[in-house]
């Protein structure tokens, strides 16, 4: 199959997602399994979920990675939605994508015998976990729970693409985050003290990295 095929077939896949992850987004933000979210909703998260899965086939071909960021893609969308409401990054989300995430990326690198690329992933999420883990040690009012477990997703996806896109993902998920508050402080909807989500942010400089860093070769 072609990539643009492949492109397509995964965009195709987001828009049928949507609806489902629109309602496990608002599900998991009021802990309610009866409720329901807008139309508005649903049709912005098919939105999103058809751009973040089909960017997986885009940055990887048809390999086995281009699960593990199409899972992860649709996780994302989850993720930051669920941040967005509530400020949780929910484990029900962010275990069962680290797991398939972890398995694709070692079939990958059977698949295509880049094990080099798998020996980062694994180092780049230890570091990123250890470094956050230790941050919210030395200030507990900083990151969360589910913050420090995003970031060490974060830096196994990230990771695995390279060194440069991981460091560039974090930065540019700070300088994000940054932004965004400046803007809501700007609005007067926010305080200089004001917590804010520090997820959407996190997710979004990993999409704008690995935009940046382009197609991924094989080996």
């Amino acid at each position: 199959m072609s990539s643009t095929a492949l492109i397509g077939a995964g965009g195709a896949v987001g828009l049928l997602l949507g609806p489902w992850l629109a309602a496990t987004t608002v599900r998991l933000a009021a802990r309610d399994a009866t409720a329901r979210p807008t139309a508005v909703r649903v049709v912005g998260t098919a939105a999103l979920a058809a751009a973040a899965v089909a960017a997986a086939p885009a940055l990887t071909g048809g390999r086995p990675a281009t699960v593990a960021l199409a899972w992860f893609g649709a996780a994302a969308v989850v993720l930051a939605g669920v941040d967005l409401a509530v400020h949780r990054l929910p484990d029900r989300v962010l275990h069962p994508a680290a797991v398939v995430c972890a398995v694709a990326l070692l079939a990958d690198a059977v698949v295509t015998g880049d094990r080099a690329a798998l020996l980062r992933a694994v180092l780049a999420a230890a570091v990123a976990f250890g470094l956050a883990t230790a941050a919210r040690v030395l200030s507990p009012g900083g990151l969360g729970g589910g913050d420090v477990k995003l970031l060490g997703l974060l830096g196994m996806v990230l990771g695995w693409a390279g060194w440069g896109v991981l460091l560039a993902g974090v930065l540019a998920g700070f300088v994000l985050g940054a932004l965004g508050s400046l803007v809501l402080i700007a609005l007067g909807r926010a305080g200089w003290r004001t917590p804010v989500a520090f997820g959407p942010p996190l997710l979004a400089g990993c999409y704008v990295a690995l935009a940046l860093g382009g197609p991924l070769p094989i080996g």
